[in-house]
């Protein structure tokens, strides 16, 4: 990468446009960069460091923004801007950047913020002419990063060599340095692994703590079952051996579980024995019981047969007699029926005859059958005339129907004729409301496309109200935030001030006799620097400056609140325009008044347009319905002189034919009632004398039947007759009589029982309590068995359930361990790392070794051969190995660390350590050639003779087409190097001057 010229306009102390040419400066190879304290030497290495990557290092950002990098001296006008020329790669690139930028509005009052702006272009030598390749900051960023292989952070340590930091780095301790190698060789990846290899460590060990208390939680189930032939192993989870003493401690609860079970079943054993020997006793004794039992009661059973013999002899005599006269029952059923239908025949021609007239309320069967049919045929002969009389009937609900229709069409014609006089009256009035809400509704669109506008002008112009007030107070924070700053800084360069001249007695406290001193390097500390009243020490001053850099936090938060309000309020002035809120409130809401009346006089066009388009279809209809009423008239009236000719033809037959009746209807009703009438009362007088003589007939031969069964009259023969149920109940107590005669003989004559009857009586009570002992011992004994063979069961199955989580553990338990290992190694904790050093201190110790071996060839030849950098990989104190860094002396042949050395050897050491550490970080982002350094400061601790072989050393950068920027304050150096670049402090701002160039 070489410079070749840089464009500074408003840019940190410089109020106006400022120019750089690298390229005449570089043609020197070795060129100085000086001026007086606070003129702005530093700010020409920012404006380099935020061409190429948009922010400048450390508290000199700001807000982050860039808006704290414009000058204070600048005219209000002028934007601030930085454009650098460079090659890099084989590409010649310009960036240009301009950051946020507060100016005055062109409208009105107040300010507003531009963005930043970033162009990046590219020299194209064949067209000898600049392209542009993007305006986009993320796309710069990248572009410029990937060309020169390092971060923002590398770039400052590479390129813009701060000798102080590296002074202290050549102090530090392990950790301090691992920090800025980390940040320089970007060693994340190998952190990452050991966190990895952590939190891999911790969830193995959380999964088998979490695998041990279930193992434990087994256990305590096992313990619960085994209850106290169980001890629990006083192991937590996780710890080495737990699984071991669980199995082996629920091995011992399964033997002895076992051995309660051998013992439950033995007696279990006996107790059944016994039950069975009482159950035979008892069973005894029930069955000699229930014998004398059942001889007692039968001889009860006996005496109460003996009772009732007399009315058993009685039933069967009465039994005997129903038998007899169940010979008799048939004639009987026969003489009763025929005497039922007689009587119902009877009664039927009694009541047909007293419905006939008095003529023939006497006659016999046949002359009834005669009149009968006379009727009969006389109501054939009206047939005709019925029909006759229907048809009229028809033709007097025709000619109604007709006479209804004239009156319907009559109505019809006057409702059109009314209806259609008005027409034109309402077709004017509905085309009308359709024309209104037609113009209406496109009134409502005009409106709609002005009422948006008005709205968002009048949300604007509420917001731009309300933003006028914050802006104000975001004013007020930010100036008093500022004024705060300012006193914090003044107050921190103060004690700082204060300190550096008293640093003598704070570095002259820690002197002691034979030490060498860190300033001078003697060993003799004759008279120290003593401390004065009010001396102000390091903690002090780190107060301050925490207040000011919190101060300056608070201030560029104050600075980016108001930028953000100055925004919103540009943008809602831009929206809202001169006009009030109140103004532009009355508009849109006359607006919206005019659009809503619009909006609800169009919502009727549809209605307007429906209602017309009906009474338009309604008019066709009426005057259609007024036309075929005019037709049906005409046509009825050829109808009605037909019907009228037709009706009275009818009416003359039927009069001729119904006689005195009313109508031939009538006529015909009375005839089929008489017809009806005298054929009932013939059926009903044949039917009485048939069952007469059939009763006659039944009356004989019963008394016959009755004569031969025995009986003296049918009467009696009746009497003995049993019913079904009477029969059933008399038949059911002979029968039990004679079955319970028989169950007491057999009784009795049993040996087994006649014998039970001669012993004594059996005490069934005592040997139902025995019986009921045995069978509690034996539920006892069944319930003890079964609760130890619960128990060795389920200690069985804990027993197997913890086996199978103790080999489904075990693959887990080997990776914890293997795992633990790995992140022990890695963290430097394991007893096996013996130096302690963790993964990624092992791989910055690797890059320190090629730092080391970088700078030692600068160092050599700076020391005039007596110096070497080497690395060490030796332990400090309790700390961990892997970055230490010492000196090797050639002149005593000693080693030792690095704080040892004076400030004059400090400062060519900590060069020839940044020149290495540049060195090793080009070739690590991926070789980009680095043909333009800057040194910052230290050079006025050298003598004379070192202060040539350094400069010596710088000037051999030039072999290898480089050019070296020295940054300094000597005076001496003004007169060694010619190339050289002033910065001049001024009242207006800060210039450039080049000098002893071209």
């Amino acid at each position: 990468m070489r410079l070749h010229r840089l464009d500074i306009t408003a840019f940190g102390p410089f109020g106006a446009s400022q120019s750089v040419d690298f390229d005449d400066l570089s043609a020197a190879g070795l060129f100085l960069l000086h001026g007086p304290t606070g003129a702005g030497k530093t700010s020409v290495l920012d404006a380099v460091c935020y061409a190429l990557y948009g922010s400048v290092p450390g508290a000199r950002q700001g807000s982050g923004q860039g808006m704290t990098l414009r000058s204070d001296h600048a005219a209000p006008g002028t934007r601030t801007e930085v454009r650098l020329e460079l090659t890099v790669a084989g590409r010649r690139l310009e960036i240009t950047r301009q950051p946020p930028w507060e100016r005055l509005k062109l409208r009105g009052k107040g300010t507003t913020v531009d963005k930043a702006q970033t162009w990046l272009r590219e020299y194209d030598p064949a067209t000898r002419a600049w392209k542009d390749l993007s305006r986009s900051h993320q796309e710069i960023g990248e572009e410029i990063t990937q060309l020169l292989g390092m971060s923002r952070e590398q770039f400052c340590q590479v390129v813009l060599l701060p000798q102080g930091d590296f002074a202290r780095f050549l102090r530090a301790d392990a950790e301090a340095r691992g920090k800025l190698l980390g940040r320089l060789f970007d060693t994340r990846r190998f952190a990452e692994v050991e966190k990895r290899l952590a939190e891999r460590r911790r969830a193995t060990e959380a999964q088998v703590r979490e695998g041990d208390a279930a193992l434990l939680a087994d256990a305590h189930r096992m313990q619960q079952a085994a209850g106290d032939a169980m001890e629990l192993p006083e192991l937590a989870p996780g710890e080495p051996g737990l699984a071991e003493a669980v199995l082996e401690a629920a091995a011992v609860a399964r033997a002895t579980a076992r051995e309660l079970l051998t013992i439950a079943d033995r007696r279990l054993t006996a107790a059944e024995s016994a039950r069975a020997a009482t159950g035979r006793e008892l069973a005894d004794a029930r069955e000699l019981d229930r014998l004398q039992s059942r001889f007692a009661e039968a001889r009860e059973r006996a005496a109460r047969l003996a009772e009732r013999s007399d009315a058993h002899r009685a039933a069967l005599e009465r039994m005997e007699r129903a038998r007899k006269a169940e010979a008799v029952a048939p004639a009987l059923e026969l003489r009763d029926a025929a005497d039922s239908e007689h009587r119902r025949t009877a009664d039927a021609e009694a009541r047909a005859r007293a419905l006939l007239p008095q003529t023939l309320a006497d006659a016999g069967a046949a002359p009834l059958a005669a009149a009968a049919r006379r009727a009969t045929e006389e109501l054939g002969g009206l047939e005709s005339a019925r029909r006759a009389e229907r048809r009229l009937a028809a033709l007097v609900e025709e000619r109604a129907g007709l006479d209804r229709q004239e009156r319907a069409d009559e109505e019809v014609r006057q409702e059109a004729e009314t209806w259609l006089a008005d027409w034109e009256t309402v077709r004017t009035g509905l085309q009308s409301r359709v024309d209104s809400a037609q113009e209406a509704a496109t009134r409502a669109e005009q409106l709609a496309v002005q009422r948006d506008p008005a709205r968002r002008r009048l949300t604007a112009a509420r917001q731009r109200d309300r933003l006028t007030d914050d802006t104000e107070a975001a004013r007020q924070r930010a100036l008093a935030a500022a004024e705060d700053a300012v006193e914090a800084r003044a107050h921190w360069l103060d004690l700082k001030e204060q300190r550096l001249h008293g640093i003598a007695a704070e570095l002259a406290a820690n002197l002691t006799d034979g030490t060498p001193c860190a300033v001078c390097g003697a060993t003799q500390h004759p008279a120290p620097a003593r401390k004065t009243a009010g001396h102000v020490d390091r903690e002090a001053e780190e107060r301050a400056l925490t207040a000011y850099q919190t101060a300056d936090e608070l201030r560029a938060q104050a600075e980016r609140h108001l930028g953000t309000v100055r925004e919103a309020l540009a943008a809602a002035t831009a929206e809202a325009g001169d006009a009030s809120t109140a103004q532009l409130a009355e508009e849109a809401e006359e607006l919206e008044g005019a659009y809503t009346r619009a909006r609800a006089t169009a919502s009727g066009l549809h209605a307007a347009q429906e209602e017309l388009r009906r009474a338009e279809g309604e008019r066709e209809q009426r005057v259609a319905a007024q036309q075929q009423a005019a037709v049906r008239s005409a046509s009825r009236v050829a109808g009605r002189d037909r019907l009228e000719r037709e009706q009275a033809a009818l009416e003359e037959e039927l009069a001729r034919a119904r006689g005195n009746a009313e109508s031939v209807t009538a006529r015909a009703a009375q005839l089929e009632r008489r017809a009806a009438l005298l054929t009932d009362a013939a059926d009903t007088a044949r039917a009485a004398e048939d069952t007469a003589r059939r009763l006659k007939d039944a009356d004989a031969r019963l008394a016959d039947a009755a004569f031969r069964a025995g009986f003296d009259t049918p009467a009696d023969a009746a009497a003995a007759l049993l019913d079904d149920t009477a029969h059933r109940e008399l038949q059911r107590r002979l029968d039990a009589w004679q079955s319970e005669d028989a169950a007491v003989r057999a009784v009795l004559a049993e040996p087994d029982t006649a014998d039970a009857a001669r012993r004594p009586p059996v005490d069934l009570t005592a040997a139902e309590r025995t019986a009921a002992d045995a069978d509690r011992r034996l539920r006892e004994a069944s319930s003890a068995r079964d609760a130890a063979d619960r128990c060795r069961a389920e200690l069985d199955r804990l027993s197997a359930h913890a086996a199978t989580s103790v080999r489904r553990l075990a693959p887990l338990r080997e990776e914890h361990t293997r795992v633990a290992r790995l992140a022990s190694l890695a963290a430097g904790t394991s007893a096996d790392n013996e130096r302690r050093m963790r993964l990624e201190s092992y791989v910055l110790a690797a890059r320190l070794e090629q730092v080391a071996a970088a700078a030692t060839a600068r160092l050599l030849r700076m020391s005039s051969g007596r110096y070497t950098l080497v690395h060490s990989d030796d332990r400090s104190g309790r700390g961990r190995s892997g970055l230490g860094l010492h000196v090797v002396d050639a002149w005593t042949g000693r080693e030792r660390d690095t704080a040892t050395l004076s400030g004059g050897e400090t400062f060519f050491a900590s060069l020839a350590l940044a020149l290495g550490l540049a060195d090793v970080v080009t070739d690590e982002a991926g070789g980009v050639r680095l043909d333009t350094l800057f040194i910052d400061e230290g050079f006025g601790s050298l003598d004379d003779q070192t202060l040539d072989e350094v400069l010596d050393v710088l000037d051999a950068l030039r072999e290898r087409d480089r050019s070296v920027g020295i940054v300094s304050h000597v005076p001496d150096l003004r007169r060694r190097i010619h190339a050289q670049l002033e910065v001049v402090k001024g009242r207006s701002g800060s210039a450039l001057r080049q000098r002893g160039t071209g």
